[in-house]
Parts: structure tokens; C-alpha cells; sequence
């Protein structure tokens, strides 16, 4: 048996695993869904990998995912607990000293996304839409229930600090992509992980929410890459 710790992203609900955590107890593994303390200004990178590490207690056998935003905490927590494999979905990934905020004109992130859009004959709102770059492969269900429940607050702090490492982490890292990302495109990912870690970018069927989109499928491909790594 495993222990799935999931780090959500920008907003810090657990809810965002709520879909994919039944499917990983199925599969007889421990399952920890984190709330980070998205809407505290006075809590940082070191305050959400705090709160991470504390919600693993004394658990073992430790496969940390990490949704988008989540790139920037995942790696703090494995400089302080063993973790024996890092899956990053449809995440951030941070170079020494950068900045959340600097990150997205750094990597390039708002024309990969402008050119995506074309490339599917689409005409991205000029404000940013949730429904159209979260929520496009989400059941209908699903997307009203999270609609229906107050906008989480997100504080700027985390995005204004640099990110504190001066390298990656040594563990095993994985990176999982949705290929129908709106917002994070796959061919964008590939670039920027190839660059910033050196690996190659597995993908997979759904949007940025792919817990949300496909859990079940989720379930199965995190199985897979945990098995894969042993």
C-alpha cells in the first residue's frame, strides 16, 4: 500500500481530489488530500510545504502529486520527508529563484496559450474565463457543483517569493500532462520541462482539472508511473 499526498493548486481546496481519492482507496492505497492556507497573506512557500508535511505525519510509502501551482510547494516538501515519487500534473515548474509571478512571461505561458487557442480555431475571451480554460472537459454535474461554491481566495504572497531551492530535489519526478490543457498546453509543458528538468512529459487524455475531468483514468496512469518506478 501506498500514500497518495495531493497538493491542489492555486486556491489550495483538497476538494479538487475529491473525485480521484475514492478511486485510489479502491486500489487499496492511503489517501491524504491537502488544503493549503491559499487565502493567508502571511502564508508562504514555507508555510504551504509546513502545512503539507504535517498533514503526512509519520506516513511512509509516500507518492506526492502536485497540480499546477502545486509545482512550487512539491519539491520543498521532499527536502524534508523521503518521498519516493513526485508526479507533477499539469504543473509549474520553478527555476532557482524565480518567482511565481515572474514565471508565466519567463516561460512564455500566455502566447503558448494564444497560439493554442488558434491552432483549435478558438477565440480565447480577453479576461480570464474559468469555464473556458478549466472547466471545457469537466461533466456538466461536477462543473456546477464547484461553480456553485464561493471563489476560493488565493493570496499573492507565495507568487511574489523566489522559489528557495538551488536545485531539484533528488527524487524520482515524474511529469503528467493533460494533452487537451487549455491553459498549461502540452507542447508548452514539454518545452519547459525538457529545459528546466531534463525529462521527457507523459500525457494523457483531459484538461487542466483532469481529477475532476477523469479520475478514474487518473487513478490508473498514477498507478502506472508509481509501479513503473519502483
Amino acid at each position: 500500500m501506498a500514500t497518495y499526498v495531493l497538493i491542489p493548486g492555486a486556491g489550495g481546496q483538497s476538494w479538487y481530489w475529491h473525485r480521484l481519492g475514492p478511486e485510489l482507496r479502491a486500489r487499496g492505497h492511503d489517501v491524504v488530500a491537502v488544503d493549503l492556507p491559499a487565502g493567508d497573506d502571511s502564508a508562504g512557500l514555507a508555510e504551504y510545504a509546513d502545512t503539507v508535511v504535517q498533514a503526512i505525519g509519520d506516513r511512509t510509502d509516500l507518492v506526492l502529486v502536485a497540480q499546477s501551482m502545486g509545482g512550487f510547494t512539491a519539491p520543498l516538501v521532499c527536502e524534508r520527508v523521503h518521498v519516493d515519487l513526485l508526479v507533477l500534473l499539469n504543473a509549474m515548474v520553478p527555476l532557482p529563484g524565480e518567482t511565481g509571478g515572474a514565471w508565466w512571461e519567463n516561460t512564455g505561458q500566455a502566447k503558448a496559450m494564444a497560439d493554442q487557442a488558434a491552432r483549435e480555431g478558438r477565440n480565447p475571451p480577453r479576461e480570464f474565463d474559468a469555464e473556458e480554460f478549466f472547466f471545457h472537459d469537466v461533466p456538466e454535474d461536477v462543473k456546477a457543483e464547484a461553480l456553485s461554491q464561493d471563489e476560493p481566495p488565493q493570496s499573492s504572497r507565495p507568487f511574489a517569493e523566489p522559489w528557495p531551492l538551488s536545485r531539484w530535489p533528488e527524487t524520482p519526478t515524474v511529469f503528467l500532462q493533460g494533452r487537451d490543457d487549455r491553459f498549461f498546453p502540452l507542447e508548452f509543458q514539454r518545452r519547459v520541462v525538457r529545459e528546466r528538468l531534463g525529462i521527457a512529459v507523459d500525457d494523457m487524455p483531459g484538461g487542466h482539472l483532469v481529477a475532476l475531468s477523469r479520475p478514474e483514468e487518473l487513478a490508473e496512469r498514477l498507478e502506472t508511473c508509481r509501479i513503473r518506478s519502483r
